[in-house]
């Protein structure tokens, strides 16, 4: 319990008042037990200072002429290796209304269903925030290699886009993001692995648009 000043002078007087019956050293000890707990009671009285909070990342908007929201992924993008015998062509994206103050781009195609941590179809960054849209088949066309873009390695262990190619059964989701940045200077380098762009990426995003596809074989 923490002494208040006028308990510790009550305290003191009635130490002068039987002194005899007192030690010296018995005083010096109930001052200095009643100005630690006015310390105390001043130290939990502080505030604490909060830390500024940042704001939430801006929504814009994405679409693609390849693939509607919600829809169903075509043979274009699928996969082209193993047991699927898609075109392996990154979807056409268009996007708008970034947020101010992009200085660049990323794009991530991202399979949530897929077993374990999920799987890295597509990363991309270093987009200028001039461009507002890509073609399709974008990046084995090397058209992201002109804009100066980097490319991660996917998880099927190949550098730039890897088309869905879920075992047989029921249809993953696949999550198309485009990221706008407030930089254009990632600690990145070609063929770096996806989760490490992820990494990056989200170090610098002021905003993002998403779609979310399906594919099932």
């Amino acid at each position: 319990m923490r002494m208040r000043w006028l308990d510790v002078w009550r305290l003191t007087f009635r130490f002068f008042a039987n002194f005899h019956a007192f030690p010296f050293h018995a005083l010096l000890l109930a001052v200095a037990l009643g100005a630690a707990s006015h310390s105390e009671a001043a130290g939990a009285a502080a505030p604490t200072p909060q830390a500024p909070q940042a704001p939430p990342p801006a929504a814009f908007t994405v679409s693609s002429a390849s693939v509607k929201p919600g829809g169903t992924v075509a043979d274009a993008q699928v996969f082209n290796q193993y047991d699927c015998k898609g075109g392996n062509r990154s979807p056409q994206l268009s996007w708008r209304d970034p947020p101010a103050g992009t200085r660049s781009f990323a794009i991530t195609i991202y399979d949530i269903d897929a077993p374990g941590r999920g799987w890295w179809h597509w990363a991309v960054a270093g987009i200028p925030p001039n461009i507002d849209r890509l073609p399709e088949n974008a990046s084995a066309s090397g058209y992201l290699a002109k804009l100066g873009a980097l490319e991660a390695r996917n998880d099927f262990d190949v550098d730039g886009y890897g088309g869905p190619c879920p075992p047989p059964g029921k249809p993953h989701r696949y999550v198309i993001t485009v990221y706008a940045l407030n930089t254009a200077d990632l600690r990145l380098g070609p063929g770096r692995p996806a989760l490490m762009f992820d990494h990056e990426i989200g170090t610098a995003t002021i905003g993002w648009a998403r779609m979310t596809v399906t594919y099932g074989r």
